[in-house]
């Protein structure tokens, strides 16, 4: 199954409208909590200018982009990890992303009621941080009582455990992310963080949601969340949602880029939000190039170049060769795989190299 990013946040805060607008679907978006109920699945380029210009060098038949997936979930509520809401479902759905878009809501508007009355950002990030926080409470302990009682024994093994599912728990206890857990070093830690599956284990992107007037340099609301991630290891980006909404619904490229110059923007934030998701799932993106078509394939960073192979398609893998890759500075600079071959630009790997970003490949496999 492809990678995902769940987009999450409390009821009304702009999650759909930004889903629709990344997508270009037509998710339901109203005025009232939980008006999406089911989890909406969306594929979505990866904007990349680098394809373009691999395509104005060989002039392909075609040109593809490469996707990521993205799920818009329902509204949390306070409550959610002991079912209020559409709590479970919420949660149920979470677990099943690899990382989470965060939306959370930065401007004032009498006609967009909030699901607590008035607009705090912090606290609304905070709603949802506790909530997931209860829930991976709720499954180390778990955890922690079958480890304790298969250390009732002695067993060495059995009594490390305790003591790691203990020193985690205390970690989350704190208000604390099980991402912001020290593990480098740590493989048992991060195995054990793996196999719990814990919601706060999952990377975290920030998307403010904010007014016209404040998508250029963000507002008072910004800053108090940018100050209440400080240490969280997580970025931040700021979107006008009702912007992004109004470049979805039209329709030719020029009528789009007038609106940007008009909006003071130098592309659409949506762009921002996409490419930040990527990075976000740790993906980095090859090509592969020629006459019948130009195209991005998406791996996941230091992937092996075997591994790469399978995304085009399993028979690569198994019958893997060799791969022959030319980067695509030097692609640019000479201006096909001819002349790179010519100037020594194209190299012959075998199955452990690890595919570096923009690698431009050619697979030689025998099955």
């Amino acid at each position: 199954m492809a990678l995902q990013c769940g987009i999450v946040g409390l009821p009304n805060v702009g999650k759909s409208t930004l889903f629709n607008a990344l997508t270009s679907a037509k998710a339901l978006a109203a005025n009232y909590p939980f008006a999406t109920k089911e989890p909406n699945l969306g594929i979505i380029t990866v904007p990349d200018n680098r394809l373009q210009k691999l395509a104005d060098l060989v002039h392909p038949q075609r040109i593809l982009p490469t996707t990521i997936e993205i799920l818009d979930i329902a509204g949390l509520i306070k409550g959610a990890s002991k079912g209020e809401g559409l709590g479970n479902q919420f949660l149920g759905n979470i677990r099943s992303v690899d990382a989470i878009i965060h939306v959370i809501r930065c401007f004032e508007d009498d006609n967009v009621i909030h699901v607590d009355g008035h607009v705090d950002p912090v606290r609304d990030k905070e709603i949802i941080d506790y909530e997931l926080l209860l829930k991976d409470l709720e499954t180390v302990e778990k955890r922690l009582t079958k480890a304790k009682k298969d250390a009732k024994g002695g067993d060495k093994v059995a009594l490390r455990m305790v003591d790691m599912v203990t020193a985690l728990a205390q970690h989350l206890e704190a208000g604390k992310p099980a991402r912001s857990f020290e593990t480098e070093g740590r493989e048992d830690f991060i195995q054990l963080i793996k196999e719990l599956s814990l919601l706060t284990s999952k990377p975290v992107l920030y998307v403010c949601n904010v007014d016209e007037e404040s998508v250029h340099e963000g507002n008072d609301m910004v800053r108090a969340v940018q100050k209440a991630i400080e240490g969280e290891n997580a970025e931040l980006i700021v979107v006008s949602a009702a912007i992004e909404a109004d470049i979805a619904q039209m329709d030719s490229v020029e009528e789009r880029i007038e609106f940007l110059e008009m909006m003071g923007l130098e592309e659409p934030g949506v762009n921002r939000v996409i490419q930040a998701s990527y990075k976000l799932l740790d993906l980095i993106t090859y090509f592969t190039v020629g006459v019948k078509e130009v195209r991005a394939w998406t791996v996941t960073k230091d992937a092996p170049a075997p591994k790469a192979a399978a995304v085009i398609h399993t028979d690569f893998e198994k019958g893997f060769i060799r791969a022959e890759v030319m980067k695509y500075d030097h692609f640019i600079e000479f201006g096909s795989e001819a002349a790179c071959r010519e100037n020594g630009k194209l190299s012959v790997e075998g199955k452990d190299y690890k595919v570096q970003d923009g690698d431009i490949m050619h697979f030689l496999f025998n099955v």
